[in-house]
């Protein structure tokens, strides 16, 4: 490890996304269903894709490629769609650099990978 980064997590606004990061982060919740035996954990997870002057990402601790992850939420759950997957909440502005996102595939598809923004990304807004 090089080095720690602190990051503001923004639960009053986005709980779900919050609660998933937080919870990733700390690994605090051990093996969870469908996780194939891996940690709900980024521990050891890698940056899989740095995009120069746009963002990096990581957040893929099943496969580290960009190919997987998971969230905390189970499989059909009050939170969780039938593939463990989050709904979007609100979406916040990409205004700065440094900013924390969740990297989704496609609407209500929110995982554990997630980005630093590299500069500000208006585009991203509301997506």
């Amino acid at each position: 490890p090089v080095g720690t980064i602190e990051t503001k997590l923004y639960a009053d606004k986005v709980p779900l996304a919050a609660e998933n990061f937080r919870a990733l982060c700390t690994g605090e919740l051990g093996i969870g269903p469908g996780s194939a035996g891996k940690p709900l954990c980024y521990r050891g997870c890698l940056m899989h894709r740095i995009v120069p002057d746009f963002c990096v990402q990581g957040g893929d601790f099943t496969k580290n490629d960009g190919t997987g992850g998971m969230s905390i939420y189970p499989a059909n759950s009050e939170n969780g769609d039938m593939w463990g997957k989050f709904k979007d909440e609100q979406f916040m502005s990409h205004n700065r650099k440094g900013l924390l996102s969740m990297a989704n595939n496609g609407k209500n598809r929110n995982g554990s990978q997630f980005f630093f923004t590299l500069r500000p990304v208006k585009h991203l807004d509301g997506k």
